[in-house]
């Protein structure tokens, strides 16, 4: 592992507004550039009253203008959302505005239910264009000749680094065969990990700008200074999953005592399951959990994340992770 980074969904606790939501976002960013996170990455949802950077690319300039030298990017933009020339005008302008510091990870889901995917699209077109719609906007980032009939401005010969996103082994596949970099959403969909990262790995085809793979995972992470304490801080984000599972999405709620109080016991099944790619307790416990997974999966990188109610507490988790991460980096 060469690098950590850090995925922030700016989760708005229970209590709170969607503006305390973002300023704790700014708060965090910075808290993860002075702990020597490598990246901040800010992710697209919609219809989610719990999360609040649903316009990512603004949220991105909002963290890049309040930060200095950590790299700012979506992970990520649902392009199926978006046309492709917007996209690169947008993410054209946040790397005029921050040079070398703009990352852009795309994703081929919606980022959010049926029928709001058909208000955020308009019209839903049946085909899957994914791979040319990213094969489109890495156009319109380069060096498009003069007589190209549609040009990005800003956004021509910015080349921001583009990222595919995935959970399944599609994403693997067309990461490998466009020679780009992978990143894996472990935190929420571990299932097909090693196989994906397999695929990628052994089908890669070096590209100009990556000659070799670079695959990063992502891994939720809750660090307290006890066991008990971090299960306890957990549980919130806990609890929304299962909440956003049986189709009752809201705020991040307030920590519990006993989860299973809670929670069916079939629904916490299938919430631990989905969170698995973990790390949760106190700095020893998670430096032994994540050093498991970093030797089971050898990532380039990996990519932390976690909701916490009390932003205090989660600032602490975070810069702890680092601490941690800093002794497991080769």
């Amino acid at each position: 592992m060469q690098n950590f980074s850090l995925l922030d969904l700016s989760p708005v606790p229970e209590g709170k507004t969607t503006a305390d939501a973002l300023a704790n976002t700014v708060s965090l960013a910075q808290a993860a550039e002075a702990a020597g996170y490598h990246r901040y990455w800010l992710a697209e949802h919609h219809n989610m009253p719990g999360i609040a950077s649903a316009a990512t690319a603004i949220v991105i300039g909002h963290v890049a203008a309040a930060t200095k030298t950590i790299r700012v990017g979506a992970g990520g933009i649902m392009l199926p959302n978006h046309a492709p020339l917007i996209i690169a005008e947008h993410f054209g302008t946040l790397a005029t505005l921050y040079p070398d510091r703009i990352d852009l990870g795309l994703g081929r889901a919606p980022g959010t239910d049926m029928q709001t995917a058909r208000a955020l699209r308009r019209h839903m077109a049946p085909e899957d264009s994914f791979p040319t719609d990213v094969q489109e906007l890495i156009g319109y980032l380069g060096d498009m000749p003069d007589t190209a009939p549609v040009r990005a401005f800003p956004g021509l010969g910015t080349n921001v680094p583009v990222w595919i996103l995935g959970s399944s082994l599609y994403g693997a596949q067309l990461a490998a065969y466009l020679g780009l970099p992978y990143a894996f959403a472990s935190h929420f969909a571990p299932a097909m990990l090693g196989q994906a990262l397999q695929i990628y790995r052994e089908t890669f085809q070096p590209s100009e700008t990556h000659p070799k793979p670079h695959a990063m995972l992502a891994a939720g992470v809750c660090v307290a200074d006890t066991d008990e304490e971090a299960h306890f801080l957990k549980s919130s984000q806990i609890l929304a999953f299962a909440r956003l599972r049986t189709g009752n999405p809201g705020k991040l709620p307030r920590p519990v005592a006993d989860i299973s109080t809670e929670v069916p016991a079939h629904v916490l099944a299938q919430v631990n399951q989905a969170l698995s790619c973990s790390a949760t307790g106190s700095p020893a416990t998670i430096k032994a959990q994540l050093s498991a997974i970093i030797d089971e999966f050898k990532p380039d990188e990996i990519m932390v994340t976690g909701m916490i109610h009390d932003h205090a507490a989660r600032i602490k988790s975070f810069q702890i992770a680092a601490e941690v991460l800093t002794d497991l980096k080769t």
